[in-house]
């Protein structure tokens, strides 16, 4: 069974879907202090990384996992429609058609499509739906009586984790993916471990550090 994975920021879209989540809060007038503390816990990661003094993945991980922080003590509906405004309000605008053309090339094919995301799995469903996707990794976030933590529930699906998060998906699943056979498509370095895990990596709209890698190793650069 071959799959083709695609990332979701950068990727299929060019801007970031936590972009939309923070217009929404702004738009709303909800969550300013969440917004301060995300920024004043983050910005010292951020700044590690820009001196190249931690990685990429050490940067994004938690740059992901505490986005939960601003769905706290909120329903499982409430969630949800935020995650329809954003896909409506501002993913609407951001698509790359070109590559929701290879997307829907893969589905007509019999390829089971997966998007794997650092996103929230919220999120992630809503734009899933958007897409027509079966199939969607991200990171989990915790719900307790109904309502959500603020935390998360294992990593955040960054980097290695997206691999692994991956393939406990597929088990779950039943799918017997052929990784060998099977394509992913992503932009950035960040994505480099989903990239190596298949036989047919695409660098889509690829960052300069991932395009470098993908001349090196002769991989397939989307659009060309």
């Amino acid at each position: 069974m071959r799959a083709a994975f695609f990332d979701v920021n950068g990727t299929l879209t060019t801007a970031r879907v936590w972009e939309g989540l923070m217009a929404y809060f702004k738009e709303h007038n909800l969550r300013r202090w969440t917004y301060l503390a995300y920024w004043a816990y983050n910005m010292p990661i951020y700044l590690l990384y820009k001196a190249g003094l931690i990685s990429e993945e050490s940067f994004r991980s938690p740059w992901a996992a505490k986005l939960a922080w601003f769905y706290r003590g909120y329903t499982v509906e409430q969630v949800n429609e935020i995650s329809e405004w954003v896909a409506t309000n501002y993913v609407k605008e951001h698509w790359r058609e070109d590559v929701r053309q290879r997307l829907d090339e893969h589905e007509k094919t019999g390829d089971i499509v997966v998007l794997v995301s650092g996103g929230g799995l919220p999120m992630l469903q809503r734009l899933a739906q958007e897409l027509n996707v079966e199939h969607y990794v991200g990171t989990e976030y915790e719900i307790r009586d109904g309502h959500f933590t603020g935390r998360t529930v294992g990593p955040a699906c960054i980097g290695e984790n997206k691999v692994s998060l991956t393939r406990v998906y597929l088990n779950m699943q039943g799918l017997p993916v052929d990784f060998q056979a099977s394509y992913t498509y992503a932009d950035s370095i960040a994505d480099l471990d989903l990239l190596k895990v298949v036989g047919n990596p695409i660098a889509t709209y690829p960052d300069e550090k991932l395009r470098s890698l993908a001349d090196k190793h002769g991989w397939n650069i989307f659009p060309i």
